[in-house]
């Protein structure tokens, strides 16, 4: 146990480190704010171990915790290839298809964009021409292969176990990257204040003196 926690330790430093050197890069947009809450970013106990939890800027949250996501991607795939035989099988032949399709439009991102909705969102009246998240739906449904031989109920069973397990693999590994994530607090508030205070005081200041001018109303 002490190696995979020197191991997770290790990991969690690293990306934490890689998300500080990203951080004074990011710019606040200036798009319309989406409606839809991030189901990644809401509610996630990493974030709030991180001390990001509330009064930081979505994007920041995202960048933040779609790196410590693939911490556990990873180890949920080595896991997995070493300890669940059919759930590695079913993982490996659905990213075998998904390969052959020909366009994919959320691949080869930053880890600070993956999981982002690709398209902003949609103004009534205002139909797109085209949309990216349809491309690839289009290229999926192009490239779509024969169903595989259905499950039978004790294959069903026994994938169901594996998943399991590898939820199971996940969550243990979540809780432990919170633990380790407390460590780190000082430093990310700092870089927080530093370099995401300042953009947002400017984005705020610039606000009121718009709604101040004699012209606004006009």
């Amino acid at each position: 146990m002490n190696t995979v926690e020197g191991s997770v330790e290790a990991r969690v430093s690293h990306e934490v480190d890689r998300w500080l050197a990203w951080l004074p890069r990011w710019r606040p947009g200036t798009h319309r704010a989406r409606v839809r809450l991030c189901q990644r970013c809401f509610g996630s106990p990493i974030l709030a171990a991180a001390g990001l939890e509330v009064d930081v800027p979505h994007p920041v949250q995202h960048a933040f915790s779609m790196r410590m996501k693939g911490i556990i991607d990873l180890a949920v795939d080595d896991y997995t290839a070493r300890n669940l035989p059919m759930l590695h099988r079913e993982i490996r032949l659905a990213e075998e298809r998904k390969a052959r399709r020909p366009y994919r439009a959320g691949e080869g991102l930053d880890p600070e964009f993956l999981g982002l909705e690709l398209d902003p969102e949609p103004v009534p009246d205002q139909p797109f021409l085209f949309t990216l998240t349809g491309l690839e739906a289009d290229a999926a449904a192009e490239a779509a292969e024969p169903a595989p031989r259905p499950f039978t109920m004790d294959e069903k069973e026994a994938l169901r176990e594996e998943v399991r397990l590898a939820d199971d693999f996940a969550k243990q590994l979540g809780r432990r990257i919170c633990s380790e994530l407390t460590h780190h607090r000082e430093r990310i508030a700092v870089a927080v204040a530093e370099f995401v205070e300042p953009q947002i005081e400017d984005l705020l200041a610039d606000l009121d003196r718009e709604l101040d001018s004699p012209g606004w109303l006009g």
